[in-house]
Order: C-alpha cells, then structure tokens, then sequence
C-alpha cells in the first residue's frame, strides 16, 4: 500500500522539547512527497512562497488558519460540538459522584484554533470545570486567543505540550489528532497519559470503514476551498487507525480503556468518527451508570 502523509505535518516543524519553530526546506518537502508520488501534494507545496529555500512561515502559519476555518465548518456541520461537550460532562459527572474534588481541567490537546473549547464555554460551559485548549502551532493559539475574546467566553488557550503543563489536566480530549501518530509514536503518545493527576481521557477520530475514503472525498475535496484542505481532509481519512490498533496501544495508558460510538443506534452502520475512552478502573462502575442509557455505545476491553 502506498504511505500517505499529510502536508500539514511536513510544513511546520517543532522541536518536541523546546517547541521552538524548525526552518522547513522546500526542495527537500518537495522531494519528499514526489518520492510518494504524491504530485498534488507537490504542486501546493511548490506554491507556498519561500525565502533562501525556506517556506515562508508567516504565509504558512495565514494558511493553516485558513484551513483550520474550514474544518471548523465542518465540525459545525456533523455538530461535533454537542459530541465532545455530552461526554465529557458525563465524565465529570462521574468524576464529582465518585469524590474527586473540583475543579476539574479539561485539556484540549491540537486544539487548532479552539473550536471544542470555545463552543464549550459558547453553550454554558461545564460545572466546576476550566476549559484549556494546547497547540504546538502559535498562530493556531493566538487565532483562538483572539476568537475567545472576541466572543467573550471563559477558557484558556496556550502554545504547550499537553502532558508537561504546568497545572495538569483532570481529562484529555482530542479530535482527528490521533491518525497523525504512527507505531511507536502513537504508543508513545498513549504511555504518556500515565500521569497522577489524570483521571481519564476520549480521543475522537475518523473511523476506517469502507464509507470513510468517498465520505472524506465529499466533505473535503469536493466542498474544500483550499487545496491543502482538499489534500489532507481525504489523507486523513485513509490514515485512521482500526478500533483493535487503537485499544492494543491505548492499554500502555495505565488506564481502563475502551471504544464509544461506532455505530448509529443499535445497527451495524459506521459513524464517520469513534472514539477511544480511558478512565481511572475505580471510576468505571459510575461513569457507565451517568452514561444512562448511552452506555451500550461504549465497549470495554476487560482489564
């Protein structure tokens, strides 16, 4: 099968310690994807500007606002919204009938340009709970900075690394984040939810079934405006990772773990996004019991 990589993760580059901004050559991203065969790909690239061979960072940085703008429409559209703000008000829920004491701090981690977070604290925010979205993307935070103030709402954004905050998190949350980790990466990235403090997390992604490939063509290339959105909507897609891969590196979370909602109602048909669930083992028996009725949607690896 042919690898697929997406632009957005060749065209801004951080150093994982220091989160300091890495200068990203042209040619070589250029060659990088021709080597896939990859000539769409090449063809944005090679229309970004550059300066000594370098893509220009501030054109880089307006575009990925840009096209953060339009998953946002997208997000609106499949009300994505109501899906992150229910579960985890379920969780903290189960977080307050179980004794953990408030407050609790929900982290957003690649919150772009904050959509999760804002509509959250849009639509009455979560009781006893701090609303915080991280990016490693500055111009992404400093967009959603600017959207919070401008809408008046009560969160909390910051250029971090969601596992080495200062005042760490109750819950993670994340959405399409976890098809941009491969192998070892994205064990690393669950192993490094082992963290005292955290009492649970829901990780929502595209689900790889045989409607998720001309879905993405719909809803990306067809109705996108830019083309690194048309590009990366459909790769994404292509790149999510199968409940069993995601539940066999979850385990290295410390956590209970488990997927939510694969399916509409009580049918085999796939939703386009499903989510990979750990909590705390002692908070289980509660969180289901809050889930009401919703708990037949969350599956449990045994322990």
């Amino acid at each position: 099968m042919r690898e697929l990589h997406e632009i957005s993760d060749w065209i801004v580059q951080y150093d994982p310690v220091t989160l300091q901004r890495i200068p990203v050559s042209k040619s070589e991203t250029i060659a990088f994807f021709r080597s896939l065969n990859d000539l769409y790909a090449c063809r944005v690239i090679d229309g970004i500007p550059s300066s000594n061979g370098y893509l220009n960072e501030a054109y880089v940085d307006h575009l990925m606002v840009r096209v953060h703008c339009e998953m946002q429409r997208l997000s609106e559209e499949f009300q994505h919204g109501w899906r992150v703000r229910n579960f985890v008000a379920s969780m903290v829920r189960t977080l307050a009938a179980s004794g953990v004491r408030p407050p609790y701090r929900v982290v957003d981690i690649g919150c772009g340009t904050g959509y999760v977070i804002r509509w959250i604290a849009a639509h009455g925010g979560i009781p006893d709970t701090q609303l915080v979205g991280v990016d490693m993307n500055r111009a992404l935070v400093e967009k959603a900075q600017q959207l919070a103030k401008h809408e008046h709402l009560e969160c909390q954004f910051a250029v971090a690394n969601a596992f080495h905050l200062e005042t760490p998190a109750t819950l993670l949350v994340s959405t399409a984040v976890l098809h941009h980790f491969r192998g070892d990466d994205l064990a690393s990235f669950f192993k490094q939810h082992d963290l005292p403090a955290l009492a649970g997390f829901v990780h929502f992604d595209f689900q790889p079934t045989f409607l998720a490939r001309p879905g993405a063509w719909l809803f990306h290339f067809v109705r996108m405006r830019e083309p690194l959105a048309k590009h990366d909507g459909v790769i994404s897609a292509r790149r999510a990772h199968h409940a069993n891969a995601l539940l066999r590196v979850a385990s290295g979370s410390g956590l209970q773990c488990g997927m939510f909602g694969r399916w509409v109602g009580n049918t085999q048909i796939p939703r386009v996004f499903q989510a990979v669930v750990g909590l705390r083992p002692d908070l289980l028996t509660n969180f289901q019991q809050t889930l009401g009725a919703k708990q037949k949607h969350l599956e449990i690896e045994p322990s």
